[in-house]
């Protein structure tokens, strides 16, 4: 694997007369960072924009492990593949559409690429405040009416775990002639479990963009692009990524993704066992919320709207309760010693993962039992 090779170039006594900077001397540094295994590209390791040896290693095994034609490795964040995916299967001028709570690199892209951008937003549930899933009805209807659409962009899963019927989307979408990009940034984890929905790459979409960072165990900006169907511009996107993405990527970083695809392709099937064991765990404790609910791990009836969720999305409705969202992140971070992720003014986000402890789903479950007792109107 990629870090077993940087260890040993660091071991080797090879001197480097080349970048970066701090030419892997830790004694001259303070201690914490992996200055030893940080490289430029030299011999032996590969360059990221045009991948042959190592770096093709992982990507094509990202593609095996999720299905797709091929994968491009990401070194900054899904944003970047994004922007060039849009890029790639658009020319200035076009008119795309794009579906439900879009990133913002959504707009910048459209921005940057000259695009008019269509936004059709879901209907929202009004009894958690969280929108629904992208209606493939709504979408056909738009793209009946709008014979010029380029390119469809579709978010699923969302930031509060609602995944998407990307299958039925996809089918729409091809009939009109489309290709469809879903950014599935909150979506790497899925596919690997029948206890999770099945993830984008498998359900007819045409490019993928996903954070390994977000869900699963890689270090922050780590990312991949999937190409999954002919209808894709493959060239193109390795073009524009070798545009956008820096030209200096980081092999920590890429040695953080090498080893968490590795991860995957050992151990999956222990892990996300756990992992279902541990959510259905904290299922179970948190049935005595008689104020707070929470999506998905609840008894509640769900919304129509609502085709499936990411069960791995602890998203805890604070609508009709003496809380916010915002105050229940701090109740937590203050009293608890709990940070969530995100809050807002119904609900509040708590991002699980399969690195997560039984303790930790425990000291959750336990608090919010806690202060659902004084939540009550």
């Amino acid at each position: 694997m990629l870090f077993d090779r940087l260890a040993g170039y660091a071991a080797s006594g090879i001197y480097p007369m080349h970048m970066p900077g701090h030419k892997r001397n830790a004694g001259f540094l303070p201690p914490g960072l992996p200055y030893d295994i940080d490289i430029t590209e030299i011999s032996g390791f590969d360059d990221l924009h045009d991948p042959r040896g190592v770096l093709l290693e992982a990507a094509e095994l990202a593609a095996g492990l999720y299905g797709s034609d091929r994968a491009f490795l990401l070194v900054n964040g899904s944003t970047v593949g994004i922007l060039a995916a849009i890029g790639a299967h658009t020319a200035r001028g076009d008119k795309i559409l794009v579906v439900g709570n879009c990133h913002r690199s959504v707009h910048n892209a459209a921005a940057l690429f000259g695009l008019e951008a269509a936004f059709m937003a879901s209907e929202t549930d009004e009894a958690t405040g969280v929108a629904c899933s992208v209606d493939p009805a709504a979408v056909e209807s738009i793209l009946g009416r709008c014979r010029n659409i380029k390119l469809v962009v579709v978010t699923s899963p969302s930031y509060e775990g609602v995944v998407s019927d990307v299958g039925l989307i996809s089918q729409v979408v091809h009939k009109w002639g489309a290709p469809l990009l879903v950014d599935s940034a909150h979506g790497a984890h899925l596919g690997f479990s029948s206890g999770f929905p099945v993830g984008a790459v498998q359900s007819g979409a045409d490019v993928v963009v996903m954070s390994l960072h977000k869900t699963l165990p890689a270090l922050t900006q780590c990312s991949l692009l999937h190409i999954c169907s002919e209808r894709a511009n493959a060239d193109e996107t390795a073009r524009l990524l070798s545009v956008l993405q820096t030209s200096s990527p980081s092999y920590v970083l890429m040695a953080s993704i090498d080893r968490c695809l590795r991860l995957l392709a050992s151990e999956k099937d222990r892990v996300f066992a756990e992992y279902e064991q541990n959510l259905a765990h904290f299922g179970k404790l948190i049935k005595p919320l008689k104020n707070l609910r929470v999506i998905c791990h609840d008894s509640g009836p769900p919304h129509p709207g609502f085709y499936a969720f990411d069960p791995g999305k602890i998203t805890i409705v604070t609508k009709n309760t003496k809380f916010s969202g915002s105050m229940l992140a701090d109740t937590l971070r203050a009293d608890y010693k709990i940070e969530l992720e995100l809050a807002c003014a119904d609900y509040a986000i708590a991002m699980t993962s399969i690195c997560d402890s039984k303790d930790g789903f425990n000291r959750l479950a336990d608090a919010l039992v806690e202060i659902d007792h004084f939540a009550g109107l």
